[in-house]
């Protein structure tokens, strides 16, 4: 006997994104729990995840292998003892965005753009991030309703691009973007904007219908810039994000980070590059680690970097590689690693 099709009452509504998000996981033993790996919970640091709290969403958690203690997907979101050595050269600010700052919530690095710390908040906390130590309860961009933020904009005439960063900027409610981007439509020297964010990778319901009418509203050419460490971390429900955002034209790039114990193979490089291709997003950068304090487990030599980096340069098509780099504080750009080494710069 076949059943009846539901009626239009009996159909489940998919969960918001706002939903998901406040479902996240935030005990470390209940991410170990979900994948069997309850042995796990005596190496893992009580300290670093007071400091710097677990956070990850349950489709994310999906995506690890059950069972598996090496997964690469775990590695990124969970707090280790090894956080909470003291190693020299890993500070809070590893990048210099302190010394950078221009205004409240404003980042001025390079020539021509200005980036905006739109909030602190991330849907995933990854262990490596170079923001994980910065004081967003005292400096982001959406205080006073964007308005210092914006004059500085206005008034600086070299600006052409306005990037928005966080945190992740995707993480603010359709509202909040709606109003940041309509008090900057007056300002006749922007001729782009810029978008970092994870979560069409770790929350891919973040891409719904909302957001992409506020995308396709906006008067300038954008750039998404997606974050992605391993191919693992795209399944279906990222790719039809991904797929969506192209639809309301964007272009999508995706940067990563060389990590130990995470993608710190040709193989795994490779993936990810072939991975992200296939989903519509083009390789961008590939960045050597930022020396941030808790993160040092997870550091390459720059001579295997370059000898990984050459690897796959050989072993892919030009256009399928990123541009591996490090950044350096006071530096015009991002430096290619191979010009850092041999200049003995950062």
């Amino acid at each position: 006997m076949i059943p009846a099709a539901p009626t239009p009452m009996q159909q489940a509504t998919p969960p918001s994104w706002q939903s998901l998000w406040r479902q996240a996981v935030r005990d470390p033993r209940e991410l170990l729990a979900l994948l069997g790996l309850q042995a796990l919970a005596a190496g893992q640091s009580e300290t670093a995840a007071t400091q710097f709290p677990l956070r990850v969403p349950r489709g994310f958690i999906a995506r690890m292998r059950h069972g598996d203690p090496l997964d690469p997907l775990l590695r990124q979101v969970l707090p280790v003892l090894d956080e909470e050595r003291i190693v020299p050269g890993f500070a809070l600010d590893a990048v210099g965005d302190g010394a950078a700052r221009s205004g409240h919530g404003v980042i001025q690095k390079y020539d021509g753009r200005a980036l905006l710390i739109a909030t602190g908040s991330c849907a995933v906390n990854c262990r490596y991030c170079f923001r994980r130590h910065y004081p967003y309860a005292e400096d982001t961009a959406t205080v006073d309703g964007w308005r210092e933020a914006v004059a500085l904009v206005a008034a600086d005439p070299s600006v052409h691009e306005v990037i928005l960063s966080g945190g992740d900027p995707l993480s603010l409610a359709d509202h909040k973007l709606a109003e940041l981007t309509d008090a900057l439509r007056g300002i006749p020297h922007i001729r782009r904007l810029r978008i970092h964010t994870r979560l069409p990778i770790v929350l891919p319901e973040r891409v719904d219908a909302g957001l992409l009418a506020w995308l396709r509203s906006l008067p300038w050419p954008v750039a998404v810039v997606v974050h992605a460490n391993h191919a693992h971390e795209f399944d279906a429900s990222v790719d039809a994000a991904l797929a969506a955002l192209r639809a309301a034209g964007v272009t999508l790039l995706n940067q990563a980070v060389l990590l130990r114990g995470v993608n710190d193979s040709v193989a795994a490089l490779a993936a990810l590059c072939e991975r992200g291709f296939a989903a519509g997003v083009l390789p961008y950068y590939l960045h050597q680690l930022d020396r941030v304090a808790g993160a040092a487990h997870f550091e390459i030599d720059d001579a295997t970097a370059l000898a990984l980096h050459a690897a796959l340069s050989a072993r892919l098509p030009g256009y399928l590689v990123p541009r591996l780099v490090r950044e350096i504080p006071g530096q015009p750009g991002k430096t290619p690693l191979a010009q850092a080494v041999a200049t003995g710069a950062g």
